[in-house]
């Protein structure tokens, strides 16, 4: 038997992306798995953007043996995928059913499947022939290995490589498992002469504790009849190994590509190095080296080369400097290095850079939403409880988790909670606060002011408990990337974060001061004139943003919500900046515009991008191959590709806000900028402002939309949660012990998405494509870009698709907002609006309504609604 050991490894995680995940027409599109270690836990989730699946997660104890950081690996075989597992005192093989293998059609057309993991209950973990235990790594920390690597040969073997703290590295092999044969093991150390002739003495002459070959990162590249394992030690050398020879061909000093400084960092073990790298065909194999030095860690990207009689040396690529300290996990691609760190407050800092062409070795941003606010703001007027649940409850903060786990604390209870739906969990915790609440008041009567601060004080202490487990939940434990589709991830504790494109426009708002001087040109622009132009004007939008206090903020997106116009608002606004300009942020920003050499041009170029008209009518001819495939049609895409429709609205709700203010300035200043008497002032006047009027309230409807819930959640709905534009959350939804997990809400964007706007969407982005047989490949930031522009029509599109949507699904006090929010400015469907609402009244038993508001008048022949199916 197994005993625990007092070994300690941190938690980890990984992604594996099926080869097909690329094609359109498999059963793997857009398919792949996620894991994260605890501890003696690992748990595996199965996720496909395409379609629901059933039984997707999975969570496997090994009692006494401690989980490896990066002792899980996934490959898929013809007729198998084949999980290897790697603890502190054993190795385990698991063999699950290929998909292609449980279904056998090339065209997905179901809206569920099952999972790989269906039937994991089955198997047995400890079985002979798929599990050993390591004779070597019994009983002490001073025995189990430090890191390791698992793969499958050509032959099927499972193979294990364990950095033994001997320094050696250790190679386990299974035989294949549908083959007899018995375990075998060998040793790759470096004779005592070797070590002599390489410069090394033995530790206890030293006197130091640390074993300089000990391996901290390990890799390994199968050839056709070989393998290399590459080993980075904590002597700072790198070694690669061949497994065939059982020979070290190759050592480097890591330290030679430092710029200076070596002999302190030399003297020191290396602890925290990390080692990735990438094959293809076309470039061969890669190295990306993580030298982690306090103040100057450093990227190396080199290149193996072989020459003749098994010969190999490194070229080096190039050299990349960070200024972040903790590094969580990097991926070397044909092109970039992504990386993922935790910064000095502990939040997640996603960077990219290509590691050949890069001349400013600028890291290109990565937008990630920030926590939830950390203390909630409660009016004079206002009801503690109701704005507590609204911020809880609203689609893009909390993970269901995050909420069961402080509920379980805040009640001191085990209960699970897993079979809720969102709603009956939102009872389940305004029971619990009220209850805590009332438990404590000893008096019987109170004043309404004294209630209120009670109420404030109890709903914010089970807030910040919310907040610590989101938290929690929230750290980054590595990066995945799909290379077939070129999805990125980031894999936290408690859900998973899809990293996906920002818009031109959304970048240059939302891009640091720094970023924004060293670009010089800009998609938005045709010419490096008119570049500047617009990035000195997205440099004014961004002063206005920080110069504009808290409450005319509020004050602007008050109006909006009370129909107001947003043009005398704006210009309200300005005199209140103009009349408390203390810190000269105006003055600054009017010299700033004043060197904006064409800013009618610059404006009308902003406008442009942030148009909503849509262009091209659907072409049917492909439609119907294509409805048939899934494309994003699980509740996990669903609810990613409408939360990022809400961010892009929230981005550019402000900028068209802080482009509406500025328009106010420019007509204040217009005689110190424009010609005296030229149309500019007038363009500026009769079109550029009410345009953008017209788009703030457009983006204004398309946020409040993606953040109404609808009001009969469907069960299959997958809890989700979201984390930027650029960046989006998704939590893992399931909890392995229940059929289904707490539900996240469903919104109003996310029902009009699944039941009419997909396919729409879909038929038009493939109508100029021959996607017959399988061969269209899926790039995740080009079709992911294609859907949300065409999902962010819907508001300025003349076809009437979302209320009637809402209309047929019952969605009547929804729709009654839509409404109301579109009425002041939506030039078309004024009858069919007319018709919708005085049909939300009859249905919600308000007939009296339609006769007083003369709805009747100019409706009859607009629009008829089709009978529900």
């Amino acid at each position: 038997g197994l005993h625990s050991s007092g070994v300690k490894y941190a938690d980890s995680a990984g992604g594996f992306s099926y080869e097909d995940s690329g094609k359109l027409l498999s059963v793997t599109s857009n398919r792949f798995i996620h894991w994260s270690t605890s501890g003696d836990t690992v748990q595996f989730v199965e996720q496909s953007l395409d379609t629901n699946l059933l039984n997707n997660a999975v969570r496997l104890r090994i009692p006494n043996c401690l989980l490896l950081p990066g002792g899980v690996c996934i490959q898929e075989t013809l007729n198998n995928i084949i999980i290897l597992i790697v603890t502190s005192q054993s190795v385990h093989r698991l063999v699950l059913p290929h998909p292609t293998r449980m279904y056998r059609s090339d065209l997905v057309t179901e809206l569920q499947m099952q999972s790989i993991f269906t039937d994991i209950g089955k198997l047995n973990l400890n079985e002979p022939a798929h599990s050993y235990v390591l004779p070597f790594a019994q009983g002490t920390q001073t025995t189990a290995p430090s890191t390791s690597a698992a793969w499958i040969s050509h032959e099927g073997e499972a193979l294990f490589a364990l950095a033994s703290p001997s320094g050696a590295i250790t190679v386990v092999t299974l035989p294949a498992h549908d083959q007899d044969g018995t375990v075998s093991i060998l040793e790759l150390k470096q004779s005592s002469m070797m070590q002599r002739l390489a410069g090394w003495m033995p530790t206890a002459i030293r006197g130091d504790q640390s074993i300089p070959d000990l391996a901290i990162s390990l890799a390994v590249h199968q050839l056709e009849d070989d393998t290399f394992i590459f080993a980075l030690c904590q002597d700072h050398k790198l070694r690669m190994w061949s497994l065939k020879h059982q020979m070290c061909l190759l050592v480097t000093d890591m330290l030679e590509y430092m710029p200076a400084g070596r002999g302190e960092v030399k003297a020191s073990p290396a602890l925290a190095h990390k080692l990735r790298l990438f094959f293809s065909s076309s470039i061969g194999l890669c190295l990306a080296i993580y030298l982690a030095v306090p103040k100057r860690s450093q990227f190396c990207v080199l290149q193996l080369v072989a020459s003749e009689n098994n010969r190999y040396s490194l070229d080096h690529i190039s050299t990349l400097f960070t200024t972040q300290e903790t590094l969580v996990d990097f991926v070397l691609t044909a092109t970039d290095i992504w990386a993922v760190w935790l910064d000095n407050d502990n939040q997640t800092v996603v960077k990219y850079i290509s590691f050949e062409h890069n001349t400013t070795g600028m890291w290109n941003q990565v937008f990630v939403q920030p926590s939830p606010e950390e203390e909630v703001h409660v009016g004079e007027d206002q009801d503690p409880r109701e704005i507590y649940l609204d911020v809880l409850f609203s689609p893009l903060r909390f993970t269901a988790s995050a909420i069961i786990k402080a509920l379980q604390i805040y009640k001191r209870d085990t209960e699970r909670y897993s079979d809720l739906s969102w709603e009956e969990l939102k009872k389940r915790v305004t029971v619990t606060v009220e209850n805590e609440l009332q438990g404590s008041v000893t008096e019987y009567e109170f004043c309404q002011e004294d209630y209120r601060l009670l109420q404030v004080e109890f709903w914010s202490k089970f807030y910040a408990c919310c907040l610590q487990y989101q938290d929690v939940l929230s750290t980054p434990l590595a990066l995945h990337i799909s290379p077939a589709t070129a999805m990125v991830c980031v894999l936290k504790k408690g859900f998973v974060s899809f990293l996906l494109p920002c818009f031109a426009i959304d970048h240059l708002y939302l891009s640091s001061d720094d970023y924004l001087i060293s670009e010089e040109e800009t998609p938005i622009a045709e010419d490096s004139e008119m570049s500047r132009d617009v990035l000195q004007l997205v440099q004014c939008l961004r002063m206005v943003n920080e110069s504009l206090p808290e409450d005319m903020a509020y004050e602007m997106e008050k109006a909006l919500e009370d129909l107001l116009s947003p043009e005398k608002v704006s210009e309200k606004v300005l005199e209140g900046l103009l009349a408390s300009d203390n810190g000269n942020v105006i003055q600054d920003i009017t010299n700033k515009l004043q060197d904006i050499n064409n800013p009618i041009v610059a404006i009308n170029m902003l406008l442009r991008e942030l148009d909503l008209e849509t262009d091209a009518e659907t072409d049917s001819r492909h439609t119907v191959r294509i409805s048939l495939s899934q494309l994003y049609g699980s509740s996990v895409a669903a609810s990613l590709i409408c939360q990022a429709v809400c961010q892009i609205a929230m981005t550019r709700t402000l900028i068209c806000r802080d482009l509406l203010i500025l328009q106010q300035l420019y007509l204040r200043i217009g005689d110190n900028v424009f010609v005296p008497g030229g149309s500019q002032l007038l363009q500026l006047q009769q079109d550029l402002i009410s345009r953008c009027s017209n788009l703030l309230c457009t983006y204004h409807l398309l946020k409040q939309m993606s953040l109404t819930l609808s009001s009969s959640v469907p069960l299959d709905i997958l809890n989700a949660d979201l984390q930027h534009l650029s960046v989006l959350e998704l939590s893992d939804s399931t909890t392995p012990t229940s059929r289904r997990s707490v539900l996240n809400p469903q919104t109003v964007v996310e029902l009009f998405y699944q039941n009419v706007a997909r396919k729409a969407i879909m038929s038009q982005i493939f109508s100029q494509q021959d996607v017959e047989g399988n061969q269209t490949m899926l790039h995740w930031s080009q079709m992911i870009s294609s859907v949300l522009t065409l999902l962010c029509h819907w508001p300025s599109n003349p076809s009437f698709l979302f209320p009637e949507c809402l209309m047929l699904n019952c969605q009547y006090t929804q729709l009654q907002e839509y409404v109301r929010l579109v009425g002041p400015w939506c030039q078309v469907n004024v009858g069919s609006y007319r018709f919708v609402l005085g049909h939300c009244y009859l249905a919600s038993g308000e007939g009296q309504k339609v006769r007083t508001s003369n709805l009747h008048q100019g409706c009859p022949n607009f629009f008829c609604p089709r009978p529900p199916k």
